[in-house]
Formats: structure tokens, C-alpha cells, sequence
């Protein structure tokens, strides 16, 4: 969340950043500033009738002694009381109200994120690797992956509901594969220290990573218990240290993770049905990294830069883009998302997001460090990416791998994991 008291001294640029994201709506930050004023003025009042009931304390000893009358003195000892204590209870619920609206609004983007409504005007920082022309019409993955015997989702759909798929034989092994690359890419040579998480996490973390209470339609909830199946890796990793106080020594801590990840995807009907784009159940790899906030933009960079080096050993060809304001995510002061080529869909298609939150999650889930000169705690900076989505990874393979004679052959990067080239028709 953001400083209150940040807000407070930036109304005007709070403001200009809140019309940035297509004219969010202000309605928690004035409700925000009124509960504030109102807040501040009974702490005001709380100090004054503390400071009398002290005076008072003192006075009635001092008139017992000269024989003077203490009844107006006790009386109005009585009333400061009851005032305090009916301005304490109204305390405790405008102290709620206000941390509730702090939950409500979004993170401040950064001043070189450009101004834009949507996805349109994303701004492209570069492209790497050149689409493949075919001799033939390529098809997509649905098709493709239904006819080699290694998708299926009509049996899917029986076992669970639609936007499940099942993946078999080698399909399966390649979806293996794709998860032990990423993590031994990251571990191996990028300095990131392997995870395994639960994939189930309380409301707490789904706060500290901005899940609840805005997004709670998408998440899918374990009936009677406070427990939620994670979106992403990023809620257990990141609130790995959630309450904790980190020696400054210790940043920056890189993490990689993979799990499943669970969404309900309230809001998408009719986008993305066909295949494995947009799924209830999907993997990922996960890179989250806790940094100073004197580096944490160059940890922006090296971690985007992270995800690409997938990319890039797979030969996969993609884009890197900028978001603007409109497309920026609700937790993120600044995110680039990669883009995959996918010559099924004749279209690049988000394969990573990756973005630096500075120390919005680390506010919300209390993450904080403290120095050798044993000064105050500050908050940590977060960061996160996907590195990447696998089944959309998979997707990319088959499409762009794919040969004329319906087969599809495996990058060789990742042959050693899987232990075959090509995937071809079943017999």
C-alpha cells in the first residue's frame, strides 16, 4: 500500500497518477482524507484530555490539602474520561476505515511509465529473433496438440469443467522438461535460489501481494478455511519474510519457484477459450527478488533480462514491451511484459509480466530491513516475473516448431530434458 503519509504531502500527484490509470476512481482517497482529518483531529482531542486528566490528578491532592472542594474537579475528571474513552472506540474504527481505503487504492506509478489506455499503446522497447516464414499454413496448438495425442481436453473437461486440459506422452514430458530448464537456468546461472512453497496461502498473503480484498472474484477459495490455491508463486514466495526484519546485508535475496497456479479468471468469458491461453490451472517459474531500494530499478532490468534468457535459449522469438498507465497492474510501479510469437494467432501474446512494486507488497505484508548503523527499519523493495508462463511457453513450441507434415520438433536446448527431438503423430 501507499504511505499515508506520502498522500497526504502528493494529493495533487496522487491524483494525476490515479486519472493516469484510465481515470481510477478516487472515491477511497477522499474518503481516505476525510477519515484522516477526522482521525487527527480526535488524537488531538485524546492528547488534550490526557494532558487535563494529569493536571487534574495533580490539582486534587493540592485542594484536598488547603480544604478546598473537589467535587468539580472529580466531576469534570469523569466527563474528560468518558470523552476519552467514546473518542478511543471512534479511534479504533477510523483507523480501520482508513488502512481498508489504503487497501483500496493502487501503487504510484513511475514517472518513465508512459500515459495510454490499454494494451494499444504499450510502447515496444525491442524485439528478438525473427517470426519463421512457413511453406505451408501453420496451424495452431489446439489442433496441433489434439493430433499428436498429447492434449486433451475434452476428457478434461469431464474431469473438471471447461479451460482444463490434460497433457500426455511426450506432451507431458515436454511440460516437465520446460519447468526443469527454467529452474536449473535460474538457479545455475542467474544467481537465484531454488523454492518450493505451499500452494495454498491465507488471506495475510493474499493481502500482501494485493490479491484481496480488490481481486478476490479471481481466486478460488477452500471452502470453510482461511486458505486460498495461490494465482502465482509470487504470493508464497513473496510473503516468505511477510513480518520480518531482513539485515541490510542480506539484499539483494533472489528467488525462483515453481508451482501450479489457480485462477478463476472472473471477467474473461469469451476470450481465449480455445487451447491453453487463458486456463484455470496452469504452471509456472516464478522469479521474485527482495532488494534495496537504492537498486531496485536495476533489479527490474536484470530480472526482465532474466525471463528473456529463456527466450532466447529456446530461439522463440518475442518482444519486450513497456505498459502504460491503463495496462499497468494494480500492485506495479512499472512492469514490461514479454511477448511470444505465436504463428498460430499470427500475433505476439504475453508469455511474462515482470514488475517492480518498490515497496508497495513490502508495506502491506510489513517486510522490512535494518542496517548495520542500527537505524529504523526501512521497507524492502519487491519484484516479480514470470520466467516463465510454461504452458504458454509450450504453446509457443508447438506453433513455432511445428513441420509440415504435422510433427514438431524440440528446441535443442531442451533435448537433453526431454530426451527425444521431435514429437511426431502416434501410430
Amino acid at each position: 500500500m501507499l504511505d499515508l503519509r506520502w498522500i497526504l504531502e502528493n494529493e495533487a500527484l496522487l491524483r494525476r497518477k490515479l486519472a493516469a490509470r484510465n481515470g481510477f476512481p478516487t472515491e477511497s482517497l477522499d474518503r481516505l482524507l476525510s477519515t484522516d482529518g477526522r482521525r487527527r483531529e480526535l488524537i488531538q482531542k485524546v492528547e488534550a484530555g490526557r494532558a487535563r486528566k494529569n493536571q487534574i490528578s495533580k490539582e486534587i491532592p493540592l485542594k484536598k490539602k488547603a480544604g478546598e472542594d473537589i467535587k468539580a474537579l472529580m466531576e469534570e475528571s469523569t466527563r474528560v474520561s468518558r470523552e476519552m474513552e467514546a473518542s478511543d472506540k471512534e479511534l479504533v474504527d477510523l483507523q480501520a476505515s482508513v488502512e481498508n481505503d489504503l487497501l483500496q487504492l493502487p501503487n504510484a506509478l513511475d514517472e518513465s511509465v508512459p500515459e495510454g489506455k490499454g494494451a494499444e499503446e504499450n510502447k515496444e522497447i525491442h524485439r528478438r529473433g525473427e517470426p519463421r516464414k512457413f511453406s505451408f499454413a501453420p496451424q495452431d496448438h489446439h489442433d496441433l496438440g489434439v493430433k499428436l495425442g498429447i492434449l486433451d481436453f475434452d476428457r478434461a473437461t469431464r474431469l473438471a469443467t471447461t479451460r482444463f486440459a490434460a497433457l500426455l506422452g511426450k506432451g507431458a514430458k515436454l511440460e516437465r522438461a520446460l519447468i526443469q530448464f527454467m529452474l536449473d537456468l535460474h538457479t545455475e546461472q542467474h544467481g537465484y535460489e531454488e523454492i518450493l512453497p505451499p500452494f495454498l496461502a491465507n488471506s495475510k498473503a493474499m493481502v500482501g501481494t494485493t490479491q484481496l480484498p480488490k481481486f478476490r472474484e479471481d481466486l478460488f477459495k477452500i471452502e470453510g478455511q482461511d486458505l486460498f490455491l495461490i494465482p502465482t508463486a509470487e504470493v508464497p514466495v513473496t510473503n516468505f519474510y511477510r513480518e520480518e526484519i531482513l539485515d541490510e546485508a542480506k539484499l539483494p535475496v533472489y528467488f525462483t519457484a515453481y508451482t501450479p497456479c489457480f485462477r478463476s479468471e472472473a471477467g474473461s468469458y469469451g476470450r481465449d477459450t480455445r487451447g491453453l491461453i487463458r486456463q484455470h490451472q496452469f504452471d509456472k517459474v516464478e522469479l521474485v527478488i527482495f532488494s534495496h531500494p537504492d537498486t531496485s530499478w536495476e533489479m527490474h532490468e536484470r530480472l526482465t533480462g532474466n525471463a528473456e534468457e529463456v527466450l532466447n535459449r529456446l530461439e522463440l522469438p518475442y518482444r519486450r514491451m513497456l505498459l502504460c498507465s491503463g495496462d499497468t497492474g494494480f500492485g506495479s510501479a512499472k512492469t514490461y511484459d514479454l511477448e511470444v510469437w505465436l504463428p498460430g494467432q499470427n500475433a505476439y501474446r504475453e508469455i511474462s509480466s515482470c514488475s517492480n512494486f518498490l515497496d508497495f507488497q513490502a508495506r502491506r505484508a510489513q517486510i522490512r530491513f535494518k542496517g548495520k548503523d542500527g537505524g529504523k527499519p526501512r521497507f524492502v523493495h519487491t519484484l516479480n516475473g514470470s520466467a516463465l508462463a510454461v504452458g504458454r511457453t509450450l504453446v509457443a513450441i508447438l506453433e513455432n516448431y511445428q513441420q509440415e507434415d504435422g510433427s514438431v520438433l524440440i528446441p535443442k536446448a531442451l533435448q537433453k530434458y526431454t530426451g527425444f527431438d521431435r514429437i511426431g503423430p502416434k501410430i
